[in-house]
């Protein structure tokens, strides 16, 4: 039975307290939110569980095995790094840290600490996600040429970073991971309309090794909510829904090609394009974030798990370099490499 405490116990924080007690090879012990009217009325709805305002006294306290820190991103460095110190294993909500520096700091600590250090990056447990990534893998679609993601909604519109940070690192880290690599130059422009320098809309197009380019919209600014990907190989494509509930995975035979052809002796391109079948595989659903928790709980009984510190820190790395080339009216900035 591991013991746990939440740090930031808001919506996704509480997710985090149902979610965790009701696995049963964990229990939360301690609650910590700066909020008093928000902690009394999770020391209702959660009976016996401590509530408080301090972490210290979380990081003070022997029982607990992990820190589960759910709260703003400005403060996952100081949190994260805290709670490391203290000899506590960490799982830190999307993303890890502001700045490659402060995760790349963050890493190094857990790995000389031997502490487990996870990163909340959710979709990574999705299971029409984990489909794509069969896909890529067994190269049903054939060599992968590109990914085209559309994130958006109206609200909820966050103040402490834009929408790339808020959400497209969901697709920054889809990507990475259906690729394995990060990307090695990213474009972005985006325009914060609601707030001074808080980017409401992004566009980002990333590229990655062996010619595979990338692009998300993000947005909390849009009239319809939308989470979509696209996925386009040589062989076939596919689709992603996340909002639909029963057949979230599309698979399509079709897709264009260039073929050689002679005429009159010179020699010439031609395009040929196939339409056939869809096909809609079956995909295991189950709540993305409780099987992300399960696999954080294996991972603390010395499991290999993904959305590692340093799977997380590249998506900051990412995040970093579409910040520069907003900075720079959208010009190309290589991404830096650990």
């Amino acid at each position: 039975m591991k013991t746990l405490a939440i740090v930031g116990c808001g919506h996704w924080g509480s997710n985090h307290v149902r979610l965790f007690n009701s696995l049963p090879k964990s229990r939360v012990k301690t609650l910590v939110d700066n909020d008093g009217a928000r902690l009394a009325r999770l020391r209702d709805q959660f009976m016996g569980t401590q509530c408080v305002q301090d972490i210290a006294e979380v990081l003070r306290d022997p029982e607990i095995d992990a820190v589960v820190i759910a709260s703003p991103t400005g403060t996952h460095h100081r949190l994260v790094r805290d709670s490391l110190s203290a000899g506590k294993h960490v799982l830190c909500e999307k993303p890890l840290a502001k700045t490659s520096d402060e995760a790349d700091e963050l890493v190094e600590m857990a790995g000389r600490a031997g502490r487990v250090l996870m990163v909340g990056h959710v979709f990574l447990f999705n299971g029409g996600i984990i489909k794509l990534k069969e896909l890529c893998q067994t190269e049903e679609i054939g060599k992968l040429q590109y990914f085209a993601a559309s994130r958006t909604n109206l609200g909820p519109i966050r103040s402490d970073v834009n929408a790339a940070y808020d959400l497209a690192t969901h697709d920054i880290s889809i990507f990475n991971w259906l690729l394995e690599s990060e990307p090695e130059t990213v474009s972005a422009t985006g325009h914060a309309y609601l707030q001074p320098r808080v980017e409401d809309v992004v566009f980002i197009a990333m590229q990655y090794p062996q010619g595979v380019v990338a692009n998300i919209r993000a947005s909390w600014l849009d009239p319809k909510k939308v989470r979509q990907i696209s996925t386009v190989g040589s062989k076939g494509m596919a689709t992603w829904d996340d909002l639909d509930l029963t057949t979230p995975v599309a698979i399509y035979d079709k897709g264009a090609m260039a073929e050689p052809d002679y005429k009159d002796y010179a020699e010439f391109l031609r395009i040929s394009m196939w339409d056939g079948d869809v096909r809609l595989p079956r995909v295991k659903l189950a709540e993305p974030l409780s099987i992300q928790n399960q696999h954080f709980l294996e991972a603390l009984d010395g499991k290999p798990y993904r959305s590692d510190g340093h799977f997380a820190a590249g998506v900051v790395r990412s995040l970093e370099a579409a910040a520069k080339s907003m900075a720079r009216g959208g010009a190309p900035v290589t991404v830096q490499k650990k």
